[in-house]
């Protein structure tokens, strides 16, 4: 008996000695996965936190700059908006405001020219009109297109009746540049699409006439 006992004394110990192995090495396992998922969440997470923080840091930025007057901007006043049935001839080249077409110009991206008073319309819902000349490049052309994309209360559309290459008109209000990159048209945007200036802030800038 006493020899049998000592053996079975023995398995159990041998058997308790293998499941705390086993135990440890489970938990190794545990800690080396945990320790893995939190790296890959952490090496996902920083690179999204800095885009994040960048984008509100540009945001920040971009509404600062829009509080300053922007240099360049012409500003028109006592502006009148009565619909009419007729073209109107606007002393600014796009036209920034005063009578205009019962209907508004949709908002978008247009590769032809589109009806100034139906745009004018749209200016007083708070949109910003982005008009350029159709010989600049293609490049341009494409870096104005990504700017407006498929944001709301923008529109962009070639206009040759300009001078300068690129226009950025709001109600009242206007700005000439020679490049797609100039930063001020970003401050533009910001600060003049459905801007203090808008008569109509919130008016619709879907639902009317493309161009």
């Amino acid at each position: 008996m006493g020899k049998n006992s000592a053996a079975a004394s023995s398995k159990r110990e041998q058997a308790q000695a293998m499941v705390a192995n086993q135990q440890k090495k489970a938990k190794r396992t545990r800690l080396i996965t945990i320790s893995v998922a939190a790296a890959a969440a952490l090496a996902i997470a920083v690179p999204t936190a800095v885009v994040l923080t960048g984008e509100a840091n540009q945001r920040a930025a971009l509404s600062a700059a829009a509080e300053q007057p922007i240099d360049g901007v012409q500003v028109y006043g006592d502006l009148t908006s009565n619909h009419v049935e007729e073209d109107v001839d606007y002393p600014q080249r796009p036209g920034v405001g005063g009578d205009h077409y019962p209907v508004w110009a949709n908002c978008g991206v247009y590769n032809k020219e589109i009806t100034e008073t139906h745009a004018v319309h749209s200016l007083e819902h708070g949109a910003v009109w982005i008009t350029y000349r159709s010989d600049i490049s293609a490049e341009e052309k494409a870096a104005l297109e990504d700017l407006v994309g498929d944001r709301t209360y923008l529109l962009l559309s070639p206009f040759d009746d300009q001078e300068e290459p690129i226009k950025l008109s709001a109600w009242g209000v206007q700005l000439a540049v020679d490049t797609a990159s100039d930063p001020r048209i970003a401050t533009f945007i910001t600060k003049y699409r459905q801007g203090e200036q808008t008569p109509e802030p919130g008016a619709a800038c879907t639902g009317g006439l493309d161009g």
